[in-house]
């Protein structure tokens, strides 16, 4: 499968998995519906301040969303909570927080090798 396959994948089986719509996603990547539709669909390579940015809103690594491993991706959407009735702003939120969670984590990881 191809590399912008892969992503496309990726991107749609987080993107449900937490319940986002389409719509949801286009706004906080603050671009048009039909350009996220091309990402999901490989019509479209994504860039990598998108590709960052979504990682941030799942909680995950860029490395997860460029996974080609079925069993790999299907354990990091078993962490996925689901969201209904979210606005822009609430998507802007759980992006800025699980990016936080994430930094925390790496820092926690880096201290214990060190000891």
């Amino acid at each position: 499968m191809e590399f912008a396959a892969i992503v496309g994948n990726n991107i749609k089986s987080y993107r449900q998995k937490f319940g986002y719509s389409q719509d949801h996603i286009a706004k906080y990547l603050e671009i048009d519906r039909t350009t996220l539709s091309k990402y999901e669909s490989a019509e479209r390579e994504i860039s990598l301040l998108n590709l960052t940015r979504l990682a941030d809103l799942f909680g995950i690594e860029i490395d997860d969303l460029i996974e080609p491993d079925r069993l790999h991706k299907e354990a990091n959407l078993a962490f996925a909570f689901r969201s209904e009735g979210l606005e822009e702003q609430d998507i802007k939120g759980i992006a800025s927080f699980q990016k936080v969670v994430k930094n925390y984590i790496k820092i926690v990881r880096i201290a214990n090798e060190k000891k």
